[in-house]
């Protein structure tokens, strides 16, 4: 595989929790700001969405008693409080100019995500954070992912996952007889109910032909080697046949 020009790398919120899940961990945001360098180090133009589950998630309303609309409106917020905190690690760690944009306007932090403006600071070597999701409630962050990076014209969507180093066909925690799939089709991916990420989100990337990598984000140098063309976790694309690691 060639190495790739642009892509997205979705983060979740845990990312930056660590361990812990909830929070902030200084080390984990060491080890993304480390991952994310050695990318750019590659040459390769760098996007990032970060989710915000480690501060707040939209679908735990009912339990805060909130509406809906209200907690998914703290969660796009969660995003942009994490991604303001990413850039602060990576302008400390390198020379590299990283924007934050959002799709809600808050003017004194980030940028409004402008598609036009966002692709030309990554084509002037910038590293880009796009948080805010769409600015729209009952959307995950897996579904801004894709359509930014639809929207952005990268060439993948890089997935980390913790705790596990790709897409397996059934749960490898639980049942140590568990297959991790080295390449994975789209159809089968949905035809086998295979959780790689929300439905609607994994279908845009179908009809969009985005390639998907998902991989162990605990795991130094990954990010990297798949931007050299390297073959880490599990890809999922339209040129591929479903075959085992």
């Amino acid at each position: 595989m060639p190495q790739l020009r642009r892509v997205l790398i979705k983060l979740s919120g845990q990312a930056v929790a660590g361990p812990q899940g909830s929070g902030f961990s200084p080390e984990a945001l060491d080890h993304l700001a480390r991952e994310v360098l050695a990318a750019r180090e590659v040459g390769t133009q760098v996007a990032i969405v970060v989710g915000g589950g480690n501060i707040f998630r939209g679908s735990s309303a009912e339990a805060w008693g909130i509406d809906r609309v209200e907690a998914d409106n703290i969660g796009m917020l969660a995003t942009v409080i994490n991604a303001i905190l990413l850039r602060g690690r990576l302008s400390v760690v390198s020379d590299y100019d990283v924007r934050v944009m959002t799709a809600v306007p808050i003017s004194a932090v980030a940028e409004p995500f402008i598609r036009l403006r966002a692709i030309r600071h990554l084509e002037k070597g910038r590293i880009v954070i796009l948080a805010g999701g769409i600015g729209q409630p009952f959307v995950t962050t897996d579904y801004p992912a894709v359509q930014r990076a639809a929207e952005i014209e990268a060439e993948a969507i890089l997935i980390a996952k913790h705790g596990t180093d790709g897409v397996y066909d059934r749960d490898p925690n639980t049942q140590p007889e568990a297959r991790r799939y080295r390449f994975l089709t789209y159809d089968d991916a949905l035809t086998q109910g295979l959780r790689v990420m929300d439905q609607a989100a994994f279908v845009l990337a179908r009809d969009q032909r985005i390639p998907l990598h998902v991989f162990d984000i605990e795991r130094e140098g990954v990010i990297a080697g798949i931007c050299r063309g390297e073959e880490h976790g599990t890809r999922i694309a339209a040129d591929v046949e479903t075959a085992w690691a």
